[in-house]
């Protein structure tokens, strides 16, 4: 069977390093130092991990904070409503992360690399967002019933000679946002949840980590302002996935065997398609929870 005390594990999500703890610890009762409850948005189920203390990160590998999953298979099915029903729901999602009375700047960051697929998330839902921060300083009237936004891509470190945590903190220093927005790549341990599950969480990001590339993190104590990170899983390990599988069928491996295929990335065949129905629909659930009274029809007229 899989043991899940096997670093060879990988998991972005908090959900699931949940559920790894709990089968490591083999019992159904709840960690300690960790409060969880599942409920829906739109008929999407949604999933509320809450890390409560040093216990709690002990046990999940996770800091303290809130992590919020929505799951969107009727999306990727492709059910009558399901876009639209998917944006009201993350658009919800989001506002319950927004300060009480929160009316400040938001700037969001798209992290990632565009030219490679699977990495691809951050900058596909950049190009998505309404940027309003210079309308609203040029024509102040007639905007006056959106929030200042802004929006951009940091591209990779390989490509720019800059890391994504000097270029976002440099920038928030100079716009001055109330709260950063930080959209990711994520692995997760199993093909199931591949562009299929939104994380969103308060407790910041580490660019790259969902390939295996981590880089400085962006978070409340790197940029001075509250992150809110938003991940979609679009990668496995392969070492995580054939552990994954075997342990489904109740076989048992041994991860030492794997050998330098163990290391490589998996990722759906039709990841092209996928990541950018994610990347549109995150670009749109923040702009409805920007800007009060926003359609999905009126994104449409507006980002066309």
């Amino acid at each position: 069977m899989l043991d899940p005390n096997t670093p060879t594990i990988r998991t972005d999500l908090a959900v699931e390093a949940r559920q790894l703890s709990r089968e490591r610890a083999g019992e159904l009762t709840e960690l300690p130092g960790i409060r969880a409850s599942d409920t829906t948005a739109e008929g999407f189920p949604v999933s509320v991990v809450e890390v409560l203390d040093g216990r709690g990160e002990k046990a999940i590998g996770k800091p303290v904070g809130r992590y919020v999953t929505l799951e969107l298979d009727a999306l990727m099915r492709r059910e009558d409503s399901a876009f639209s029903r998917g944006v009201r729901a993350l658009a919800a999602l989001i506002r319950d992360f927004l300060p009480e009375g929160f009316s400040g700047d938001c700037l969001v960051v798209g992290l990632g690399n565009r030219e490679i697929t699977p990495d691809a998330v951050g900058p596909l839902t950049a190009e998505h967002v309404l940027a309003t921060r210079h309308l609203k300083v040029q024509l102040p009237r007639d905007f006056a019933a959106f929030r200042s936004v802004s929006a951009v891509c940091t591209g990779v470190l390989g490509t720019t000679g800059i890391e994504s945590g000097d270029f976002v903190r440099a920038l928030a220093q100079e716009l001055e946002p109330g709260l950063v927005f930080a959209v990711d790549a994520l692995a997760s341990r199993s093909m199931d949840r591949l562009c299929r599950t939104v994380q969103l969480s308060d407790t910041g990001i580490v660019p790259g980590s969902g390939v295996g590339n981590a880089r400085l993190a962006l978070n409340r104590e790197s940029l001075g302002v509250p992150v809110i990170a938003i991940g979609v899983p679009t990668v496995v390990d392969a070492a995580t996935l054939t552990l994954d599988l075997a342990g489904r069928a109740g076989i048992s491996l041994k991860p030492e065997s794997f050998g330098p295929l163990g290391g490589m990335i998996v990722t759906p065949r039709d990841i092209d398609r996928s990541v950018r129905d994610v990347g549109k629909l995150i670009g749109y659930g923040l702009n409805m929870a920007f800007h009060d009274g926003l359609t999905v029809e009126e994104m449409d007229m507006l980002l066309s």
